[in-house]
């Protein structure tokens, strides 16, 4: 009897003493992100599924640049050869290179919709309207999806930071989660160059 009331009363202050150590708000805010990183990779597939219709859009424009159009597909097949997998956050080289096809192919629709400001017939075409109306509601999409998810692994690092949950953090082999890097900051402060200056 002894001996029960000996385990029991150990399981019991095990069972208060890890109610406080955070733990369970690790597995919280550790879906939290992973959730919010997919809604990251759901936004980015709803662009690449858009950009074969703007490419058949555009086509259609007989003195379209060809160059233009095949440097956004290339970027887009890059960008979805990536394959993602739940690792990938806590693999700062893995986030860096999908990080990059991201925005090459973010630059390549850029060049894309300045290009197109040159062709009016393209511009008064209703379905490319239409088309771009829907990937600038993307793009958007794109931006607030990031900042849930830069906010969900910032909830997560300082968890992981903060005493007394950074001990919980050191036993059971948790760290601090890699948020959205920009390789060239200087970059893409600068504003972009605009020429429409014929060849």
């Amino acid at each position: 009897m002894k001996r029960r009331l000996s385990l029991a009363s150990l399981v019991l202050a095990g069972t208060l003493a890890l109610s406080g150590c955070g733990y369970n708000e690790f597995q919280s805010l550790d879906e939290q992100s992973k959730s919010a990183w997919a809604e990251v990779l759901n936004q980015y597939q709803r662009r690449a599924d858009l950009i074969p219709n703007i490419v058949a859009t555009v086509k259609g424009e007989a003195n379209f640049e060809q160059e233009t159009l095949t440097k956004v597909v290339e970027a887009r097949a890059k960008a979805t050869s990536i394959q993602v997998m739940p690792e990938m956050l806590s693999d700062p080289e893995a986030m860096a290179k999908f990080q990059a096809a991201q925005g090459e192919l973010g630059s390549a629709l850029s060049r894309l919709m300045v290009v197109v400001e040159q062709y009016p017939n393209l511009k008064a075409n209703q379905g490319f309207s239409d088309l771009r109306v829907q990937l600038e509601g993307t793009e958007n999409r794109i931006t607030v999806a990031r900042n849930r998810y830069i906010e969900a692994v910032q909830s997560y690092n300082v968890l992981t930071r903060s005493f007394p949950t950074n001990l919980t953090a050191m036993v059971f082999g948790y760290k601090t989660k890699e948020g959205f890097q920009v390789e060239n900051e200087a970059a893409i402060s600068a504003p972009p160059k605009v020429d429409f200056s014929k060849p």
